[in-house]
């Protein structure tokens, strides 16, 4: 019976070191269009983590400027033109129920200012709303939420959303399912010059200020979670694509793609989508 016993936990402490850390990296376009998610990734190797960890997601595409590290998961849940209010009512809950991520990662607020013309307490609801679904899925969710990167016309919602999240922040952390800001605004250092010519995603250099303000909260998270301090570890499983659009066919962009704007100079909107203008900076192609 004691040699059963032994064997028994020998069983559990093997088991256990197989197990992952499931992240969810979660967003719009800048999220699943720009190229900063391999760059944290490239962190996380560093860190010697990148085996302790599973990006979790119903997208997988990677935009082929972008560079893909050995072993780099590609799994996330950035969805182009999406708003945070449709994604907090209508998405959320379903996606974190079929991943229970340990750590969420978001930014999220851009199309819902610029399209959805909504206001900072609309957002911030739409935030209090995902964080309980991620609570009700995993009670010990780790969350970091992103201040928003400026647009190049400098719009004052956005400002003033930024202005708004550390208190949010305040008002929702816990012990057992900890926030922290990842500080992405011009605050903290982004500038116009790190942004595409739609005035909206971030260029090389703003990937590099992405990856350099999300980095490094995520490694702290991720050795949390190993260390068991307060989330209890999932087992890893790969996660592959199960949805999401996809281009559907051509030279064009996918539907969620930008169509048009000031200094845009690429394709327009696959078949079956339109092309939604936001202002003379901005627009995206939407079913």
């Amino acid at each position: 019976m004691k040699f059963r016993s032994i064997v028994f936990i020998a069983s559990l402490i093997a088991t256990s070191s197989a197990q992952a850390v499931r992240i969810m990296l979660l967003g719009d376009s800048i999220t699943e269009i720009s190229c900063w998610r391999p760059l944290v990734w490239n962190q996380i190797s560093s860190a010697g983590l990148a085996g302790s960890v599973d990006f979790v997601g119903t997208m997988s595409n990677l935009q082929s400027r972008c560079q893909r590290p050995s072993g780099f998961d590609t799994n996330h849940e950035g969805h182009s033109g999406w708003q945070a209010y449709d994604i907090a009512r209508n998405n959320i809950a379903g996606w974190v129920q079929n991943t229970r991520p340990d750590i969420v990662q978001f930014m999220l607020g851009t199309n819902d200012v610029n399209i959805g013309r909504r206001s900072v307490q609309s957002i911030l609801e739409s935030y209090t709303i995902m964080l309980n679904a991620m609570r009700s899925a995993n009670p010990r969710v780790k969350v970091i939420v992103d201040r928003l990167i400026p647009t190049s016309w400098s719009d004052a919602t956005i400002e003033s959303l930024n202005s708004a999240i550390p208190g949010w922040v305040s008002q929702q952390t816990t012990a057992q399912s900890p926030i922290v800001i990842a500080d992405c605004s011009r605050a903290a250092g982004f500038t116009n010059a790190m942004l595409e010519g739609d005035g909206v995603h971030p260029n090389a250099a703003g990937d590099q200020f992405l990856a350099q303000q999300i980095g490094p909260r995520l490694i702290q998270f991720i050795r949390d979670v190993r260390g068991g301090s307060t989330t209890t570890l999932a087992t890893s499983t790969r996660t592959t694509s199960a949805g999401g659009n996809q281009p559907t066919g051509g030279n064009c962009a996918a539907v969620w793609g930008q169509c048009g704007g000031q200094g845009w100079a690429g394709p327009t909107c696959c078949n079956q989508s339109t092309c939604r203008v936001s202002n003379e900076w901005y627009s995206q192609c939407q079913p």
